[in-house]
């Protein structure tokens, strides 16, 4: 029997691993450098018509609902952010590659629809139970079984045979393949993502989202992401295996388990998992039938189990039951959508609002100071080499300079200004009603006040220091500014700052560039 790492290199020897397209390729590569702009990242996307095209289509849909509609390839990057961009191009990447020769036994649309399925799955969870990157996660359910694919076109007949022999069973079809092949496609699909230089982040779920447990990392971020992408794929068999009580209990057992969700969070993450399946499948172009909802599918799968047994009076009662069931379901997914509807636009980890309600509270300024002819400032904020103070301290004390960071900062604004998550180290300051000379008064006060606090974490004590790029939305000239543009601005300031130093701030002047204050 052949090494795995002897069956990979048959495998790549067959020209069997898929091709990324070139825009992927070279995104994945420059979204790992610090330096990367927004500039750069429009201009490699606006390389591909096609593909810009279908990401506006997407940006502009429900999948992000956004009250506005977004016209550009730069303006799609300031306000989503560069993973969420980089989840839409590798996605369109996948999803639209050369469709390979394979056995007849694999049924390439039907591994593309379940991908999908995972992968919006994924984001559903992850929700629920983190305020971690939703878009990672997606890529990464979107890919967790790439390792079937690349097999069933490298060995083809014989992957057929083992697909027959496993009957829908995961653990039995892993089985198979370690057994006959020499390496299953958990590790396949793994070595491929390292192939497209994917960082650790989104190849780690891939080799252990079948068994969660087996990652011995220290990791906390990761952990989750795996454990989310494993959740998933346990959905989405659910949805495609054709035997979705098999994977209905461990589903719930498991959730449970792993991030304590009580029963009304795991309900509502199945009644929502079809709508937004088929949603996703329309914005990514492909075609899939209508699929009915887990509820449904369980309580068929139930019927179909109980009619050989059950009288015609049985049904009847059993079916009412069920549909009283239903009924005190809804009425407790209604109650809980009610207080979840409260707490949605909070960031879990800093307790201040998130990135969603700062996009939607920056529209209503903007149009609130263009109305009343008034000034409107907005400043974006970052922790200097927070990824080193990670690596260095560890995540946990990580996670509480940005908790004390945020309370700090707080308590520096106004009642009327805007303190949020803008995603990760960074975050955001809207001023209404805020001239240039007033936001960098603010944003140094918040400097100086961070550079001098100090972090106490336990008995260990830490200092950090941030940089603040300061934009303006001034009336005379300027009514007609668009929010991506002024997100952009205080983007370059803060760049800017970064790039002289740190700990420092610079504001944008639109004639001149941009200068600073330390």
């Amino acid at each position: 029997m052949p090494t795995k790492e002897e069956v990979l290199q048959q495998v790549i020897d067959s020209g069997s691993l898929p091709t990324l397209s070139t825009v992927a390729s070279k995104l994945i590569n420059i979204t790992g450098k610090e330096e990367t702009t927004i500039y750069d990242i429009t201009k490699l996307i606006a390389q591909d018509v096609s593909l810009s095209t279908k990401i506006l289509k997407v940006v502009n849909s429900s999948f992000y609902n956004f009250p506005n509609e977004v016209g550009t390839i730069q303006q799609a990057v300031a306000i989503l952010g560069t993973n969420a961009v980089r989840s839409l191009v590798l996605s369109f990447s996948f999803l639209n590659m050369e469709r390979p020769q394979h056995g007849k036994g694999f049924n390439y649309e039907r591994f593309w629809e379940e991908s999908l399925a995972a992968a919006v799955a994924s984001k559903l969870i992850m929700s629920k139970v983190s305020d971690g990157d939703p878009e990672e996660v997606f890529t990464v359910s979107l890919l967790q079984n790439l390792g079937k694919l690349i097999l069933a076109c490298a060995f083809r007949e014989t992957y057929d045979q083992l697909l027959e022999e496993a009957a829908g069973s995961e653990s039995k079809l892993l089985e198979l393949e370690d057994e006959k092949l020499g390496a299953n496609h958990a590790y396949i699909g793994a070595e491929a993502a390292k192939q497209w230089q994917f960082p650790e982040s989104l190849t780690a779920p891939i080799v252990y989202h079948h068994d969660p447990d087996s990652y011995r990392g220290s990791d906390p971020e990761l952990k989750t992401s795996i454990r989310v992408v494993h959740l998933a794929a346990l959905l989405a068999n659910i949805m495609y295996s054709g035997k979705p009580i098999d994977y209905h209990a461990p589903f719930r057992e498991r959730a449970q388990k792993m991030f304590k969700l009580d029963a009304p969070s795991i309900d509502d993450i199945l009644a929502k998992a079809n709508v937004e399946v088929a949603q996703a499948a329309d914005y990514f172009g492909l075609k899939i039938g209508g699929t009915a909802s887990i509820p449904e599918l369980l309580q068929e799968a139930n019927i179909e189990l109980s009619l050989l047994n059950m009288s015609y009076e049985q049904m009847n009662r059993e079916l009412v039951q069920a549909k009283m069931q239903l009924e005190k379901l809804t009425a407790e997914l209604e109650e809980k959508n009610t207080y979840l509807e409260g707490i949605a636009n909070l960031d879990g980890l800093t307790e201040i609002y998130n990135h969603r309600f700062f996009q939607e509270f920056l529209d209503k300024e903007i149009s609130r100071s263009v109305r009343r002819e008034t000034e409107l400032s907005l400043v974006l904020a970052d922790i200097d080499n927070f990824k080193k103070f990670n690596d260095f301290h560890g995540h946990q004390a990580g996670d509480y300079v940005l908790k004390e960071f945020a309370a700090l900062c707080g308590s520096l604004i106004r009642e009327y200004d805007l303190l949020a998550r803008y995603g990760g180290e960074e975050f955001v300051f809207v001023l209404p009603e805020t001239d240039p000379d007033d936001a960098m008064i603010v944003a140094e006060k918040i400097r100086s006040a961070i550079e001098e606090h100090t972090f106490t974490y336990g008995e260990d004590e830490y200092h950090v220091t941030s940089s603040f790029g300061v934009a303006s939305f001034i009336h005379g000239g300027k009514l007609r500014m668009k929010k991506s543009d002024l997100i952009e601005q205080a983007d370059k300031a803060l760049y800017s700052a970064k790039k002289k130093g740190r700990n420092r701030v610079e504001l944008f002047v639109e004639k001149s560039g941009w200068f600073g204050r330390k």
